[in-house]
């Protein structure tokens, strides 16, 4: 038996239709539709759109919602993909200490596995790491903390590196949040205009009634004897 409150709460959230003058959702690549629709129809369940300017609006609304996700969502990818390189420039030099003991065992081939390890072991480890191997993840913390470093640290240079994409993006952030909060106004400046035209015309037609009733309880009787 189906559960009334989820279909209440499925009905309250249905996805409106979406007029043609609005063209197809602003989804890129690799975007959720169905995370787009389920936003455009909380968003348009809670604020009820009356008429084809709130519809306007509404639309407008949740594109820049969607826009200011997108924008974080970027945002965490570029610090994601900046922390291992960092994390690579940070162990290499590390590695190279924790290979040169084996260089002086003598011979060319210790020689050229040290060499190798050099080579290799900085990007390896910190691919490994950043694909979550939990034994990279304990030799990383290892190596930092031979070093006296932390993640923190790792995390830190990233965000550095990356400083202006990150102000960039927060720019990008706060202009849709602007413009979502102005739409916001808006509706609301719509509505409470249309309320106080709402109100003005009821207080016209109560007071034309007012005048009818007091024009006819004072009107004068007519006698014919």
């Amino acid at each position: 038996m189906p559960n009334r409150s989820n279909a209440a709460v499925a009905e309250k959230f249905q996805t409106p239709d979406r007029l043609p003058i609005f063209g197809p959702p602003p989804l890129l690549a690799g975007e959720n539709a169905a995370a787009y629709n389920d936003l455009l129809a909380r968003v348009s369940g809670d604020l009820k759109p009356s008429d084809i300017f709130e519809e306007i609006w509404v639309r407008e609304i949740v594109d820049l919602i969607w826009e200011t996700l997108r924008w974080r969502r970027h945002l965490a990818n570029v610090l994601a993909a900046a922390i291992p390189k960092v994390l690579e420039r940070i162990l290499k030099p590390l590695m190279q200490n924790q290979a040169e003991p084996v260089s002086h065992g003598g011979g060319f081939l210790n020689k050229l596995k040290a060499a190798q390890a050099l080579l290799n072991g900085g990007p390896k480890l910190a691919n490994d790491w950043a694909a979550g191997d939990p034994a990279a993840i304990e030799c990383v913390n290892v190596s930092l903390a031979s070093a006296g470093l932390t993640m923190d640290n790792v995390v830190a240079q990233a965000v550095s590196s990356e400083l202006d994409k990150i102000e960039r993006f927060n720019r990008l952030i706060a202009s849709a949040e602007a413009r979502r909060n102005a739409c916001l106004r808006e509706i609301e400046r719509h509505r409470a205009g249309f309320a106080q035209k709402l109100r003005s015309e009821i207080h016209k037609i109560e007071d034309a009634e007012f005048e009818t009733v007091e024009a006819n309880a004072v009107a004068p009787t007519v006698s014919y004897n």
